[in-house]
């Protein structure tokens, strides 16, 4: 079972999480845990909330921090996920530009090689090999000119 789908009804999430059904919806008012609604408007929650739930409860019983804190809390583990979501995705698109430009390169280095001499600079990326371009153009003569 996917941990995000949304399944449980509010009383067995709140004997899950061993919170008040009224605790549950304070959180949700709160933006504190956002369940799933079903087609009655009812709330819906899946495993990932009952977890959040829980942790909430510690955040407050155990750790003494009121809920706005843990409110805040929760709004930076969330910015810093993203976050790092974000760096995981540029270290990719960085790596791939990499090896886009290392071919790059290597093809330079080649056709410098082919042009007479290697070319160390070109290896380095510093100079590439121009490449000539012919252009070919038609030319119609009008028809009232025949």
């Amino acid at each position: 079972m996917d941990p995000d789908t949304p399944v449980f009804v509010i009383s067995i999430a709140a004997q899950m999480s061993g919170l008040h059904p009224q605790t549950l919806r304070t959180y949700d008012r709160m933006g504190l845990v956002s369940p799933g609604r079903a087609t009655g408007r009812g709330r819906r929650y899946s495993l990932r909330d009952i977890e959040m739930l829980t942790e909430i409860q510690r955040l407050s019983q155990d750790e003494g921090i009121n809920l706005a804190g843990i409110k805040h809390i929760l709004e930076l583990q969330r910015e810093n996920l993203r976050l790092r979501e974000e760096a995981i995705r540029l270290r990719a698109t960085l790596e791939d530009m990499a090896n886009e430009l290392e071919s790059t390169r290597a093809v330079a280095a080649r056709l410098a090689r082919l042009r007479g001499g290697d070319r160390s600079d070109t290896q380095r990326g510093t100079d590439l090999v121009p490449i000539r371009q012919t252009s070919v153009v038609l030319f119609r003569q009008h028809p009232e000119e025949t």
